[in-house]
């Protein structure tokens, strides 16, 4: 059985905690306020932890990572790991010498269209990848208007960029390979919102961000996204190929289409509730298994992995001229 101490009370108590209760061989055993030290102190030194899942605002991971290391547990951290590559770096070397299983909540790497995408790239379905274009477009902190809180405030690790941004930047390099290169702009629609007491408060962390990025073996990739539009689109992503084209709406359909004219479709089975789910209950099994035996799996994202992605948010959030990224290694592709 693998015992799990979740920290969070939003997204960790909402979904994390159901999902580990759910899966066999998992049993969760507490979770704690991410803003309750004491509490969180208390879970990471039980002994009856095998596993910490960290689901606390980005400016709190380095100390919940820590404690939860500290005291020889393995680690689950939610993205954009850290506040930025210096919190990332630090957590990621933390773990290698502690030598404990540390993975980053990627969960989207389990989602079916995205890993069907996966399997028609590794089988050169569309030839050479040349160029790929995602739009995401979201209402979600506009319709109804989101309080202010840590995720509008860039000092906390706050951002757009870090909350939704990261999960894309982990799938191009999952598809696709390393990221050489990364510039971009951020944008901030909406200046100001209430607070929980009601009282106006400036937003300084963005809300949408277009990003350019380079890759080892020449492809571009072009990412444009807000979650602060008056109305939600279907997602999609575009694939271009020296062979094929690949299309993928929602995360539901797949489309390829070849240079003959010839078109197949891959359609994901209907579900409900909450988007993370199905992703969430296949990755769940995968660290579950990681934390029996000791060893992470080649699909799992590691700190390792987090740290890439980290550096490459940082380069495209970098001032217009300065964007580049060094990701400590490659993906597990």
């Amino acid at each position: 059985m693998v015992r799990v101490g979740v920290i969070g009370t939003g997204f960790g108590a909402r979904i994390v905690a159901p999902v580990f209760d759910a899966t066999d061989g998992c049993r969760v055993v507490d979770v704690v306020s991410a803003r309750d030290a004491d509490a969180v102190t208390a879970l990471c030194v039980r002994r009856d932890v095998d596993l910490i899942s960290v689901h606390s605002p980005p400016f709190l991971h380095l100390d919940h990572v820590t404690a939860a290391i500290d005291a020889g547990h393995a680690v689950l951290c939610d993205k954009p790991f850290g506040r930025n590559a210096t919190d990332a770096a630090a957590m990621c070397h933390q773990a290698e010498a502690a030598g404990v299983p540390a993975l980053v909540n990627f969960e989207f790497r389990y989602e079916p269209a995205r890993r069907h995408v996966r399997d028609l790239l590794r089988a050169g379905a569309i030839g050479r990848v040349e160029h790929l274009v995602w739009v995401h477009v979201s209402n979600r902190s506009r319709v109804p208007l989101r309080p202010h809180g840590w995720l509008f405030d860039r000092s906390s690790g706050g951002g757009w960029l870090g909350a939704w941004g990261a999960h894309a930047v982990d799938a191009l390099r999952w598809w696709c390979g390393e990221i050489e290169e990364a510039s971009g702009r951020l944008r901030t629609t909406i200046r100001a919102r209430p607070n929980a007491d009601g009282v106006e408060t400036a937003c300084d962390a963005d809300d949408g961000f277009r990003a350019d990025l380079g890759f080892a073996d020449g492809m571009t990739a072009t990412i444009d996204s807000t979650f602060a539009a008056s109305a939600s689109l279907a997602p999609r992503v575009v694939i271009l190929g020296s062979e094929a084209s690949v299309e993928v709406v929602a995360d539901q359909r797949v489309t390829l289409r070849s240079l003959d004219g010839e078109r197949s479709d891959w359609t994901a089975a209907t579900r409900a509730g909450d988007p993370h789910l199905v992703p969430m209950r296949s990755w769940a099994l995968e660290v579950r298994d990681a934390v029996r035996q000791g060893s992470v799996g080649a699909d799992l994202p590691t700190f390792a992995d987090g740290l890439a992605v980290r550096r490459v948010l940082d380069a495209i959030a970098a001032p217009e001229g300065q964007g580049a990224s060094a990701p400590a290694r490659s993906a597990n592709t």
